[in-house]
């Protein structure tokens, strides 16, 4: 008896569906002068905007992942998704061009029918590879050469490990030995710098000057005799120093 044919095929696996976002996750991504651009609109155009499963996917965790670029400076939510879109397409290897011609095919189309010479479309594309929000964006892509470089980091370790233990030279012993201390060191703990900007206006200047002036004045007081405790308690009235006086 033959087998039906509706039976599922046990020589593949069924690809699993593509896991979307969904509107309360771009919300929840993007910052808060723009969380009110967070639309099903816009949630749907970033889950469509690209056909390839796996590109789409990229792009999907690459718009979540690099939101806080918005908050350099003022950008519409659709050129930043355009910008994800590009930056997703230089990841996987191509170059600006063809990156440039999936993110835009349409556009891209247009040039060709108008007869746009090649010099002409390599100038637009240049112009949008170069342009800050893209440049943002890149630069929250880069692998920091401390991760890179980490297996190299390792083997220099194993090195003068080495030379520390079996160089025949003290100084190249020593040497050794004061580069893995210096570079396995415990780092040093740093209180959190506070940067405070203060905008000094014309009532924080006359503040600063009736200030200085009772400074001077006090010093004076207690340098012609008048006991501390007494220039202490003088009251401030309208920015001077009561006078003491002799009775």
């Amino acid at each position: 008896m033959s087998q039906s044919s509706n039976q599922p095929s046990t020589t593949g696996q069924v690809p699993a569906p593509p896991v979307l976002l969904t509107r309360e996750q771009v919300e929840k991504a993007l910052p808060v002068s723009l969380k009110s651009a967070a639309t099903q609109e816009l949630t749907d155009r970033i889950n469509t905007i690209v056909s390839d499963p796996l590109v789409a996917e990229n792009v999907r965790n690459n718009f979540v992942s690099y939101t806080s670029v918005l908050q350099e400076g003022r950008f519409k939510t659709q050129d930043y998704l355009n910008a994800v879109v590009y930056v997703s397409f230089k990841l996987m290897g191509y170059n600006n061009q063809e990156a440039y011609q999936r993110t835009f095919p349409q556009r891209y189309a247009q040039l060709l029918q108008n007869n746009t010479s090649s010099k002409d479309v390599a100038a637009y594309v240049a112009a949008f590879h170069r342009g800050k929000l893209v440049n943002l964006i890149m630069e929250q892509t880069l692998t920091p050469h401390w991760v890179l470089n980490q297996d190299l980091y390792q083997k220099a370790l194993n090195v003068q490990a080495d030379l520390m233990l079996n160089a025949n030279s003290e100084k190249v012993r020593s040497d050794a030995a004061n580069s893995i201390l210096t570079h396995l060191a415990k780092p040093k703990e740093s209180a959190p710098a506070v940067s405070i900007n203060v905008n000094e206006n014309s009532g924080m200047t006359e503040l600063k000057d009736t200030l200085a002036q009772i400074a001077r004045r006090q010093r004076e007081l207690i340098e012609a005799g008048v006991e501390t405790r007494e220039v202490a308690a003088q009251p401030l009235i309208e920015g001077k120093v009561r006078e003491v006086g002799n009775g």
